[in-house]
């Protein structure tokens, strides 16, 4: 049902290595097959061409080996080490280099044996065979040759490799070396000043189309203006932002004119909410004639159409919005009063201490090694309960979901919602909680050693559900000092549960406004070097259960989240270890605590230098399986993590909600 395509298009053209269990060996001694022979595919009919050939003469003979996935078409280069020869294979009727080998060349049986000679294939001391593929990015109009990206080629090879593409390509002087791992990318250092190459990274930012989620909406079409904080979004709009917006509200679509971080909380949002999302340059151009009007927006993996919509596709999706699914949030637990330390948690305790707080006690309680939580404790449910039953809040909210002008105007809802959080955080904390909370963050900084600031972070009952996220809805505030100031930032926290986009997201879902409450979760901060998200699933393909992806930047986390800077992007296969490097993060700045409190900007000293090292990914992914061992495997996991140093932190873990169908 939902979709989350990201724009990944580049690993369309790099072979995944198959479960090696089912590889052949290749002999040391095997030359050529003595000419290629025909085959027809089961499902394709008779074939006029050979199903391989050794040398592709002409755009004719490229489009009949080639085929296409998204945005690349591509063909599979064999080079026989022993003998030189080159082998085109129709990447059609062989999905994997390995498959064609022993079809064609080798004609030997598979057993266990096998596998393990032929693997070494993929290493540095290759015995018998280089595997390459030649792409045409489309979209970009460049060539380029490139391995499996767990390939451990060395430059000797990718010499050779270009050597037989010169004698036997049609268009070799237009191809460049596209290293796709770490390893690959210090060969193409290797040889810069003999072979050109270009990265995923350059190929991806050259990209004029973006897809987030794939999708079909029907809304009013509206380009949006000035400074978007400012607006306010209706459920049935379309909207084209200059830029991605954080604190989006739910909309039925959205083109954004700058690209960002897939997995940006709004672009997790939309995917939760099944909605098209896709950048692209020039949109407001595109389509300005549209604007005001009812249109239908498809966005696809190559590009977008939006046009007007027909009173059929209007009325289809009207039904579609009355059907919409509800999420029943848990039941408050408003009996709980003790200030409970994460090791104090299990998951069974989110009704009093929200899902976020619970889940990160199941973590620590699960005692896994190398995955470590940031001490901290949580300040159950029935506090935020007693805080605004104080000061008449559940009876102002009574009136306000049964007004009307609050239930049809956006903005209404906008500036009533501004006046229930000031009276939230203008009202004092009850002394019972102001004792509480000081002896706790006492013995938490204590225990911490130095004075370490806190962060106060929201865990209420509408969030990190199965269904419903509520990723970015909710106030974080960072690098806390002194017990007044956590009291003041607890209010925050309790008051953005009367956040706009907060209030929107449940309306979408059916969720009951009156049974949502806010419980805070107080955390050591720490001073990240790098810090980002992943996910335990592949973003295209639904059947590759080994793919995680990576997205990170230098400092602390934030900005990966909020999703207006590209971070660096990497798919990593947790069975043969095949790391992908997609996007590098550039960024001159990255943030870091501030002494006084809160963070600053500082220039980045490690510009230029991957984030994303092989050990530090290795790191993630053996902690997300571990991860994987503790919740419900039905739905992958939507992981936060930070660095400190190589040291790993985990500061969330909740149910994935996109994905490919």
């Amino acid at each position: 049902m939902r979709r989350l395509f990201f724009v990944l298009l580049l690993i369309a053209a790099c072979d995944r290595k198959a479960n090696t269990t089912e590889a052949q060996p290749a002999s040391s001694k095997a030359g050529p097959a003595p000419s290629a022979s025909i085959a027809a595919p089961v499902d394709a009919g008779p074939r006029a061409w050979p199903v391989w050939t050794a040398k592709i003469a002409n755009e004719e003979e490229f489009e009949h080996y080639s085929t296409q996935t998204g945005n690349e078409r591509f063909l599979k280069l064999v080079v026989d080490l022993h003998t030189k020869a080159t082998y085109y294979a129709d990447a059609d009727l062989y999905p994997m280099h390995k498959d064609f080998i022993f079809a064609e060349i080798l004609k030997k049986p598979r057993t266990p044996e096998a596998v393990a000679a032929f693997d070494k294939n993929y290493g540095k001391d290759k015995p018998d065979f280089l595997m390459l593929y030649v792409v045409h990015h489309l979209k970009q109009d460049v060539w380029t040759l490139a391995y499996w990206e767990g390939d451990k080629a060395t430059a000797a090879h990718t010499r050779l490799a270009f050597e037989r593409l010169k004698a036997t390509f049609y268009a070799a002087e237009k191809v460049k070396l596209r290293p796709c791992s770490n390893d690959q990318e210090a060969v193409a250092k290797e040889l810069a000043g003999e072979i050109e190459s270009i990265s995923n990274d350059a190929l991806y930012k050259a990209l004029s189309y973006q897809l987030f989620h794939a999708g079909v909406a029907v809304g009013k079409l509206r380009v949006v203006r000035g400074n978007p904080e400012r607006a306010v979004f209706a459920p049935d709009e379309i909207v084209i932002l200059s830029e991605p917006l954080t604190d989006l509200t739910p909309v039925a679509g959205i083109v954004s004119e700058s690209f960002s971080t897939p997995l940006s909380h709004v672009n997790l949002r939309a995917a939760a909410w099944d909605v098209p999302n896709a950048g692209m340059n020039g949109a407001t151009k595109a389509f300005a004639a549209l604007e005001g009007k009812v249109v239908r927006y498809e966005a696809g993996t190559l590009g977008a159409d939006i046009r007007l919509a027909t009173p059929e596709e209007i009325a289809a999706a009207q039904k579609a919005k009355r059907e919409r699914t509800t999420i029943q949030v848990p039941k408050a637990n408003l009996g709980a009063t003790s200030l409970a330390t994460l090791n104090e948690l299990h998951a069974a305790d989110a009704s009093a201490y929200g899902t976020k707080a619970a889940n990160l006690g199941e973590i620590v309680n699960a005692k896994l090694a190398g995955v470590a939580v940031p001490p901290g404790f949580g300040i159950p449910i029935g506090y935020y309960a007693k805080h605004v039953e104080a000061i008449g809040i559940p009876a102002q909210l009574d009136e306000l979901l049964a007004d009307p002008k609050f239930k049809s105007s956006p903005a209404e809802r906008k500036s009533a919602l501004e006046k229930v959080r000031k009276r939230i955080k203008d009202a004092p904390l009850a002394p019972e909680l102001v004792a509480l909370l000081r002896d706790s963050l006492a013995k938490l900084t204590e225990d911490a050693g130095a004075d370490p600031g806190v962060f106060v972070r929201s865990s209420t009952n509408a969030e990190d559900l199965d269904g419903f996220s509520g990723a970015g809805l909710y106030d974080t505030v960072p690098n806390v000092h002194g017990a007044a100031a956590v009291g003041d930032a607890v209010k925050q926290v309790w008051a953005s549960v009367w956040n706009l986009a907060a209030y929107e997201e449940r309306e979408l879902y059916k969720v009951d406004q009156k049974q949502v409450y806010g419980a805070v979760l107080v955390q050591i901060g720490v001073p990240a070097t790098a810090a980002g998200v992943l996910v335990t699933a592949h973003p295209t393909d639904k059947k590759d259960k080994h793919t995680i992806q990576i997205n990170a930047k230098s400092g602390l986390g934030m900005r990966v989240v909020d999703g207006k800077k590209l971070p660096e992007i990497v798919l990593y296969n947790t069975f043969n270890k095949g790391l992908r490097i997609v996007s590098r993060s550039d960024e001159d700045t990255m943030l870091v605590f501030s002494g006084d409190g809160g963070v600053r900007e500082v220039p980045n000293p490690k510009k230029g230098e991957p984030i994303l090292t092989n050990a530090r990914v290795e790191k993630l992914a053996a902690a997300a399986l571990k991860l994987r061992g503790v919740f419900p495997k039905e739905r992958p996991l939507d992981i936060e993590w930070v660095l400190k140093g190589e040291e790993l932190f985990i500061v969330q873990s909740r149910p994935f909600m996109g994905g490919p169908d």
